[in-house]
């Protein structure tokens, strides 16, 4: 996912994708989802209900909101959970609205759903906002499925550790969904009015020539509707998830050109990303392209590609990460770039991703666990990785050297014989000197275990202090993404798998039953 124009086709409407020809991929299996059990995983089991709880009885009907054509009353769904009723939502949320939480009701996407339209370059106003309640459940009907905020809306999706908000695919509902599947459905995007440095025009803005264009902006390709974004302003605001569970996503249209769980178009830094998990999206986990991007409590699980992937402009700010692979899926953990091939290095705003208190847990077989290149800057500190005979670092390109990487308090269980990694002009003996500098306080041949998942026990490790990194930083003194063994910040609003298991109690295979839809 390298273009953002090849990358981020979210387009071709419900008609349009139907065309979209040679080029798209096969449709997804079951009622337009792909199951992908090769090979089968040890499944995690659907909870059985206890005494108290029964299985979930439909709801009468569907609520009334503003937009036009308002919810659908689509019948039931059943699956090992119960039978649910099945109110679709509308094309286009064109009023301020908010999907309520009701006992027995799932919401369903029927392709392409846009909250309001684009609003501009230049614009401020808020044109529709989109509230989701506590407890919400938004599935997708079919695999080509895929909700889009677009520039100058906003979506206000705020569940609680008790009653995450979830948005999944139709065979989760079904019951059919096991540890190894994804690929079905599309995803969620925000797209803003933040600067991003890939302008559609193919004119860039540079160091030597800030305003070479002013109206920098990208459009979203294979599209009958005009769907872009970028702007001028830094704190934009797209609205707000927090406690959110995104699982099953990601579909491709054609190579490169690919959804994920959660996309960012140019957000500005007023949008709000508390508690968020990906599990099991096909292609990457999280993808950025240009805006600020401010994140807390991140838990990407299962990703297919990269798990976090930051492009073309993006200022990022991860605290408290944790990623796991699957063992014989995904690609870096982290990818970092706006590769030469696409556009030039020069092009600002530079990419800079920081993350810091992470645990990052790599697959086998991959090349590297982090990733930088195209003159991007990575910032890393107080993490552990555990790279499962990898090397923990590459670095591609010269410029990316000079784009002064850095790494502080960075446990690292790398490969043995080849720790850290430098290709395509970038020379190893950089990269190791600003890795291994002794002030750095970082290692690469840690023996890395964890206790209650993910908990590494750092012991007197010295921490950096991360708050002169971004402003969005708390002063956290501890490595990884767990303050102690006792830390239960990822517990109750994530779901379990065989890849992770977080304690929260409900299966990522499974909906949760709540007290009141028996």
């Amino acid at each position: 996912m390298k273009n953002i124009q090849r990358t981020l086709v979210l387009g071709c409407s419900l008609v349009a994708l139907a065309g979209c020809g040679a080029d798209e991929i096969v449709s997804p299996g079951t009622s337009g989802d792909i199951i992908i059990n090769n090979p089968a995983p040890t499944p995690t089991p659907t909870p059985t209900p206890t005494p108290t709880q029964s299985l979930v009885t439909p709801a009468a009907g569907c609520p009334t909101i503003n937009s036009t054509g308002g919810l659908t009353d689509a019948g039931t769904i059943q699956g090992p959970t119960g039978e649910y009723r099945v109110c679709e939502l509308p094309a286009v949320f064109d009023a301020d609205d908010t999907l309520g939480y009701v006992p027995g009701l799932l919401y369903a996407m029927n392709g392409r759903v846009d909250v309001g339209t684009d609003q501009g370059f230049s614009s401020t106003d808020t044109e529709v906002t989109l509230g989701v309640e506590p407890g919400v459940i938004i599935y997708a009907a079919t695999g080509r499925s895929f909700l889009v905020v677009n520039r100058g809306n906003a979506m206000e999706a705020d569940g609680t550790a008790d009653a995450p908000i979830i948005w999944t695919s139709r065979d989760n509902v079904l019951g059919l969904a096991d540890d190894d599947s994804d690929q079905q459905w599309g995803g969620v995007v925000l797209l803003g009015r933040a600067p991003t440095s890939d302008c559609s025009t193919g004119v860039f803005n540079t160091d030597a020539n800030p305003t070479a264009n002013p109206q920098c902006e990208q459009l979203l390709e294979g599209t009958t509707i005009s769907t872009i974004f970028g702007g001028a302003d830094d704190d934009d605001s797209s609205g707000s998830m927090s406690f959110n569970q995104i699982r099953f996503s990601g579909f491709a249209i054609a190579p490169g050109d690919e959804l994920q769980a959660l996309t960012t178009g140019a957000i500005g830094g007023g949008t709000t990303f508390e508690n968020i998990q990906s599990f099991n999206s096909s292609d990457d986990g999280i993808e950025f392209f240009g805006g600020t991007v401010n994140m807390r409590n991140v838990a990407v699980v299962g990703a297919s590609d990269d798990s976090i992937d930051a492009d073309t402009g993006t200022q990022g700010a991860l605290q408290n990460v944790v990623v796991s692979q699957r063992s014989d899926a995904g690609d870096s953990i982290i990818e970092l770039d706006s590769p030469p091939d696409d556009f030039s290095t020069d092009a600002r705003p530079q990419t800079v991703l920081s993350v810091v208190n992470f645990t990052f847990i790599q697959g086998s077989g991959n090349d590297q666990v982090v990733r930088a290149r195209g003159g991007s800057r990575i910032r890393l500190a107080n993490g552990v990785i555990q790279a499962n005979g990898t090397p923990c670092v590459r670095i591609d390109q010269p410029e990316t050297i000079d784009a002064d990487p850095t790494f502080n308090s960075v446990i690292g269980d790398c490969s043995d014989t080849q720790p850290l990694r430098a290709t395509d002009g970038a020379a190893l003996a950089d990269l190791e000197a600003i890795y291994n500098d002794a002030a750095a306080n970082n290692t690469v041949d840690t023996d890395v275990t964890f206790t209650n998942a993910f908990f590494y026990d750092a012991g007197t490790a010295p921490t950096f202090d991360v708050t002169g990194l971004s402003s969005f930083f708390v002063a956290a003194d501890y490595i990884g993404a767990l303050e102690s063994d006792s830390d239960d910040r990822f517990v109750g609003w994530t779901c379990d798998s065989s890849i992770l298991d977080f304690g929260s109690g409900t299966a990522c295979t499974s909906l949760p039953l709540r007290e009141n839809e028996g």
